[in-house]
């Protein structure tokens, strides 16, 4: 009888224990097949408001990617990414900047698209009595910030609107360049400058500046806003899903609620 307990112990023992191993290995596989993936997408620092929408909304529709972005000026982006930083999407200011990386074979041209539009604005700080009204009272300004044309594209477009308009050699003594966009914007809403020429949706986001007025498209570049898969991604089905999904209705509507224009 004894005998008889014990192996019938044996077996429960038996049993037991293969349950266990198979739910250690059930649930083994589930963290296998939802584990998770970190994108890095480098992208231009106006962008910032519209793409941090964009990634909840993404991420809680793709649960096993994570979206990490690194903002700054396209110019220092692209440099960054030709230098080898291991990125797998770039989201331009500038159609040049990304078409670099495109000479470069960095940037296959199928896997790039231009998607959205932007204005260029001039902007005071809501507390200013410098009697600026007109693109042409930047001349009234003491300090005029804009970005540094040579790698941020708003600065670009406010160097060409400047010189097209034959304002330039009466303000270049009294500009003040920033590393980007939004560092022009904050020289404005803090007051350490008069004036700042920014893009109309970091305009927008800020309850510190008022919109004077909208540089003419004639007076510089079509101010157009590239995405695309970087080839050596570490990720490429992943980046290709986030590449999708920032053409879709979803994130268009965003992109349109910050001030984007669709150009597609």
């Amino acid at each position: 009888m004894k005998k008889l307990y014990l192996i019938i112990s044996i077996l429960f023992v038996m049993v037991i224990g293969a349950g266990c191993s198979s739910d250690e290995n059930s649930e083994t596989k589930k963290k296998e097949a939802t584990k998770q993936v970190d994108l890095t997408i480098s992208a231009a620092a106006s962008l910032q408001d519209a793409l941090n929408d964009i990634k909840a909304s993404f991420e809680k529709e793709t649960p096993e990617v994570n979206v990490n972005y690194n903002f700054g000026a396209s110019g220092a982006l692209q440099q960054q990414i030709s230098k080898g930083a291991p990125v797998d999407l770039f989201f331009s200011a500038a159609e040049d900047k990304f078409d670099a990386l495109v000479d470069e074979g960095l940037i296959d041209e199928k896997q790039g698209t231009d998607l959205v539009g932007n204005e260029l604005v001039l902007v005071v700080s809501k507390e200013s009595d410098k009697g600026i009204k007109t693109l042409e009272d930047v001349t009234k300004a003491t300090k005029l910030s804009i970005g540094t044309p040579e790698s941020v594209p708003a600065g670009q477009y406010a160097l060409q609107t400047l010189k097209n308009s034959g304002l330039w050699e009466e303000v270049e003594k009294n500009v003040i360049y920033a590393k980007d966009v939004r560092q022009v914007l904050t020289y404005v809403e803090t007051e350490n400058v008069d004036a700042g020429m920014v893009y109309k949706t970091d305009a927008l986001t800020s309850s510190k500046v008022d919109i004077v007025t909208t540089a003419g498209e004639d007076l510089h570049d079509p101010i157009i806003y590239p995405a695309g898969v970087i080839k050596d991604s570490s990720h490429p089905k992943e980046a290709q899903l986030f590449y999708d999904y920032l053409q879709t209705e979803e994130a268009m509507k965003i992109f349109e609620e910050y001030g984007f224009t669709d150009v597609k």
